[in-house]
């Protein structure tokens, strides 16, 4: 009986989901028809388009089961396969995607899909067995043993041939991406890093460069190092899980998946001369001009929001601009005294930023702590939870920043002479 209840639940949940999906699918088709495929295509490949889609299906895909199984499996990576396939077909596509750099890309995209697969598949399978009242399929097989010679040593052995066959195989026929020396009178363009590294590229786009290359790949890596102190649900130790980890799981494949992975292939592929955005399908023209007219909060503030303010109350104050503030920290000729007129000037000229910030890094976490994360807040206590917290607000600041600057052109939230975020 409860098992009929969850069956009709599903079903009357994915009754909406189908029909979105219809609606969506007959818009799209009508896009194509009348405007190009294409055109569509090159369209809904903008970062703004194609991250909201590519977030929204991950997400929705994760809590799906019958898409990791192997027939939901065998049926996506086909239809990739034959979508690249399709698309290679058009010759501005195929020279940007088939440089031996991109290589990697396609090994990553398949390799990163099937392993996905095969950690989403054990872990509903589990799910499922243990909504059956049964046990994880790995204590099943916890008391069969395997001897490291000669089995693991065979398939270790095994494995390195192939790899070192492919290998061979990848460097005779896909020759190195070297190029002439380095030249200061003609740099590439566009000129990226390597693959492994446009996601911090992409970064720079968003964030301040000391953000994007140093604060946040260090606080990438002290998150990873924290995972093991923070994280101290046991459920899911030693066997796969997604009902029981689902916090976690989804973190972790947000981070990594949704916008790690995303941003390399957007510096990849969609990233041409200028760092401009072209269309899968678009020639990569080094004349193309995009106007970006970036705008800092404090702009905002003064200019769009405090001076028409100002000139209807007829307050002159309001309506003296954005306050100027220079890089000198410390008062002329006194390294020990702090410029404390310069310092008020930028948080007079930056208090709807700094209003905001603190906001959010101080002040959510607390009411976070009292509402809905109150039973995560008793479970990790202060200390753990405050990391946390902390952690999971500034993963959430990229995509944030990223929509920010798409849709308002918003450059910096707050804006100094030494920092900016």
């Amino acid at each position: 009986m409860g098992l009929n209840i969850n069956t009709n639940l599903r079903t009357r949940r994915s009754t909406p989901l189908k029909a979105i999906g219809l609606v969506f699918l007959a818009v799209l088709i009508g896009f194509c028809a009348t405007y190009g495929i294409k055109n569509v295509v090159n369209y809904l490949g903008r970062p703004q388009i194609s991250f909201s889609i590519f977030a929204t299906v991950f997400i929705w895909a994760m809590f799906v089961r019958p898409i990791w199984t192997r027939t939901g499996t065998v049926l996506g990576m086909v239809g990739i396969t034959l979508t690249l396939g399709i698309m290679l077909l058009d010759k501005n596509f195929a020279h940007n995607l088939l440089k031996p750099d991109n290589a990697p890309i396609f090994l990553m995209i398949f390799f990163f899909s099937f392993f996905l697969w095969i950690s989403m598949a054990q872990a509903h399978n589990n799910d499922r067995r243990m909504e059956e009242k049964l046990p994880p399929e790995e204590k099943e097989t916890s008391n069969q043993k395997t001897w490291v010679w000669p089995d693991l040593v065979y398939i270790e052995l095994i494995c390195m041939i192939v790899w070192t066959i492919i290998l061979v195989v990848w460097s005779l026929v896909i020759p190195a991406p070297l190029e002439e020396p380095a030249n200061p009178g003609n740099t590439p363009n566009p000129s990226k890093a390597p693959w492994y590294f446009l996601g911090l590229q992409e970064l720079l786009v968003y964030f301040d460069p000391w953000m994007a290359g140093v604060v946040l790949p260090s606080i990438i890596v002290f998150g990873l190092m924290a995972i093991p102190y923070i994280d101290r649900n046991e459920k899911g130790n030693g066997y796969y899980c997604f009902k029981d980890r689902r916090l976690a799981i989804l973190t972790f494949c947000i981070g990594f998946f949704v916008m790690w992975d995303y941003m390399i292939v957007l510096g990849t592929i969609l990233r041409g001369p200028g760092w401009n955005y072209f269309g899968p399908f678009e020639e990569w023209n080094p004349h193309k001009v995009v106007a970006a007219n970036n705008t800092n909060l404090s702009e905002f503030v003064w200019i769009k929001g405090l001076y028409p303010l100002g000139n209807w109350l007829n307050i002159d104050w309001l309506k003296q601009g954005v306050p100027q503030v220079d890089n000198v920290l410390f008062a002329p000729g006194h390294f020990l005294y702090i410029n404390w007129p310069n310092i008020g000037l930028l948080l007079k000229k930056e208090f709807m930023g700094i209003i905001l910030l603190g906001s959010y890094f101080l002040v959510l976490p607390v009411v976070l702590a009292k509402t809905k994360l109150k039973n995560f807040y008793e479970q990790l206590g202060l200390g753990r939870y405050s990391v946390a917290i902390f952690l999971f607000l500034v993963m959430a600041t990229v995509p944030m920043k990223m929509y920010l600057r798409w849709i308002l052109a918003l450059k910096y939230i707050f804006a100094s002479p030494w920092i900016n975020f």
